[in-house]
């Protein structure tokens, strides 16, 4: 009798794995598509990264370009613009960032940066501000020429969108 006892626990053991099997693979298939339709699509998915051609901007120019529906400055830096912001002291800095920490070696006259304003989403006004850079007018924030903010409310520099330089005239963005 003890056998006939140890079968059937097997069973039963056997039959709550299967029926639980069976309930998780449900769930799984009834959650998926909610959890899918969450991802962007397709034509989003498209725009992930776009190749640019800088050659056409003049040195001391900038120019907007659309990437994820989103505005991007692509500033071509004069000079005097990249030392006066290697000049700048970080303690003087709302959101400490060096001028090489916001560009790529060997590409320094190029300035690449989301153009939404970090306090509320505003895009700021290129070449004006107290400080020869950007100024946003909604609520007075000014960034210098490296994209750092020096006054007003903005919390945080103009975020920098990830990039690469493919070469001496064309960067990917995204």
């Amino acid at each position: 009798m003890a056998t006939q006892a140890h079968h059937s626990t097997s069973r039963r053991d056997f039959i709550f794995v299967a029926t639980g099997s069976v309930a998780a693979v449900g769930a799984a298939a009834t959650v998926w598509p909610l959890i899918n339709q969450m991802n962007p699509d397709a034509s989003t998915l498209a725009m992930a990264s776009i190749e640019f051609d800088i050659s056409a901007i003049p040195e001391g120019q900038s120019v907007t370009i659309m990437w994820r529906g989103l505005p991007v400055f692509v500033r071509h830096r004069t000079q005097a613009e990249i030392d006066e912001a290697k000049a700048v002291p970080l303690a003087d800095l709302k959101d400490p960032e060096t001028d090489e920490q916001r560009t790529k070696p060997g590409h320094e006259q190029w300035l690449i940066m989301i153009a939404n304003c970090t306090h509320l989403g505003c895009v700021p006004v290129g070449d004006s501000g107290d400080f020869d850079g950007w100024f946003c007018p909604c609520h007075g924030s000014h960034y210098d020429s490296a994209g750092r903010i020096r006054k007003g409310p903005a919390p945080k520099n103009l975020v920098l969108p990830p990039y690469e330089f493919l070469s001496d005239t064309l960067v990917q963005i995204g």
